[in-house]
């Protein structure tokens, strides 16, 4: 029997809608197959259902040089999830009980 993820148990990222920001997007849809991309003039929101990976790897193949993870920040409006963080990834989830 197959779960089916409620809107709820989405986790969701959003950024500010520039440069430095479209490859970070594009990573997140390479990495995440259940992305739900919204664009608007301002910002770009991603929500997946119960995971979302970033991964350092992924924006540094896009981008063509060394990322540090933390500069995810720079442009972070929001974010809803439960964060585990390394160097190599960023990761959103709910626990599930």
């Amino acid at each position: 029997m197959s779960a089916v993820i409620k809107e709820k148990d989405r986790v969701f990222v959003a950024f500010q809608t520039n440069d430095d920001t479209r490859s970070i997007v594009e990573a997140i849809e390479a990495d995440n197959a259940e992305a739900i991309v919204s664009r608007y003039p301002a910002m770009v929101k991603i929500e997946v259902p119960g995971r979302l990976v970033i991964r350092r790897e992924t924006i540094e193949d896009l981008i063509g040089r060394a990322y540090d993870l933390r500069e995810l920040h720079i442009n972070l409006i929001s974010i809803s999830g439960n964060i585990e963080e390394s160097d190599d990834e960023l990761v959103l989830h709910w626990n599930q009980h």
